[in-house]
């Protein structure tokens, strides 16, 4: 597997956990980051995820890795900045990470592959995709579920 194909990879993850969300969350991409032999892509939640929907999120997200066959490596249950660690079969490491205001971090990190040149996501965000903005605005975006109380 190349740098392309891990990327590539690393999306479909990425992917398939955002479309198990319900209800849907809007997210957009950060940059893509490459190390000598390795890279890794994030996706960045714009819904703002409230103290009382953080537990329900992370949960929903637990129960679809484990579901997908992915170890979970560690789970961080501080209130303000929860954390899961994942592994994939396949030795890619997955992570959800909430934030400042609320805002979740999707990432997905490859095992060493062979160094290759990497594309930009071919996955479109489901809102604004701020290309070129670095780094993101807070989470900007209310959910009649996701953001309750906040």
């Amino acid at each position: 597997m190349d740098m392309q194909e891990a990327a590539d990879r690393a999306d479909g993850i990425l992917d398939a956990v955002l479309k198990h969300i319900t209800p849907e969350v809007q997210w957009a991409h950060a940059p893509t980051t490459t190390g000598s032999c390795d890279v890794s892509r994030m996706r960045v939640v714009m819904t703002v995820i409230s103290a009382e929907r953080r537990g329900s999120f992370l949960g929903l997200v637990d129960r679809f890795w484990r579901k997908s066959g992915y170890r979970i490596k560690m789970v961080n249950k501080d209130v303000d900045f929860p954390a899961i660690y994942a592994q994939t079969e396949d030795g890619f490491g997955v992570s959800l990470t909430i934030g400042g205001e609320g805002q979740a971090f999707f990432e997905v990190d490859s095992p060493c592959v062979r160094e290759s040149e990497v594309a930009a996501s071919g996955t479109r965000a489901n809102g604004p995709g701020y290309e070129g903005v670095y780094p993101l605005p807070r989470p900007n975006v209310r959910s009649p579920f996701w953001s309750v109380g906040s």
